[in-house]
């Protein structure tokens, strides 16, 4: 529901080919090292966004409410470091399946602590941060795969990640 960008999709490469109509994304600006600064900014932009009034508040039916978004980011940070994880210790891991919406119910992120939250996003994001810039050189090229086939590099799962940080960041602050 909460999510344009379906994260066990074949097709994703796209978001690096060209940039994404919605949020604006644009990947060829940008390089892998990029990806853990901006992933600070962006949690730096959630703590306030998390402490406002009617975070649990869903401004247009099938979309999620701050704190939903919230939470899931959270959870993407969590996702994404142990994918990269995985890639830079295994050779051509399979990352398992994650369906972010059975997600989002299971954990009831509608009723989760807006506060609480913003602590976990931040230091979640921290945790993936610090994992992207202690990639060297030869990392980025590092191959992970998803359970339907589809290829990942260190260096693309990077920028993809920063991709789905970015428009839910948009879906957020334009109010979709």
């Amino acid at each position: 529901m909460g999510s344009a960008i379906e994260p066990d999709t074949k097709d994703w490469t796209w978001v690096l080919d060209r940039p994404c109509p919605e949020c604006g994304f644009d990947a060829a600006t940008l390089t892998c090292t990029d990806v853990a600064q901006r992933i600070r900014e962006d949690a730096a932009a959630w703590v306030p966004r998390l402490h406002k009034p009617g975070v649990t508040v869903r401004s247009h039916a099938g979309r999620w409410s701050t704190l939903e978004y919230g939470c899931h980011i959270r959870d993407v940070h969590r996702i994404f470091e142990h994918r990269v994880r995985l890639m830079l210790t295994e050779t051509d891991p399979q990352f398992p399946s994650w369906d972010q919406d059975a997600t989002a119910l299971a954990d009831d992120y509608a009723s989760q602590d807006p506060l609480t939250v913003a602590g976990e996003l931040s230091d979640a994001a921290s945790g993936v941060a610090d994992i992207y810039d202690a990639v060297r050189d030869g990392g980025w090229s590092r191959r992970g795969l998803r359970s339907n086939g589809s290829e990942f590099t260190v260096a693309s799962i990077a920028l993809y990640h920063l991709h789905d940080v970015v428009h839910h960041a948009h879906d957020v602050t334009a109010g979709h």
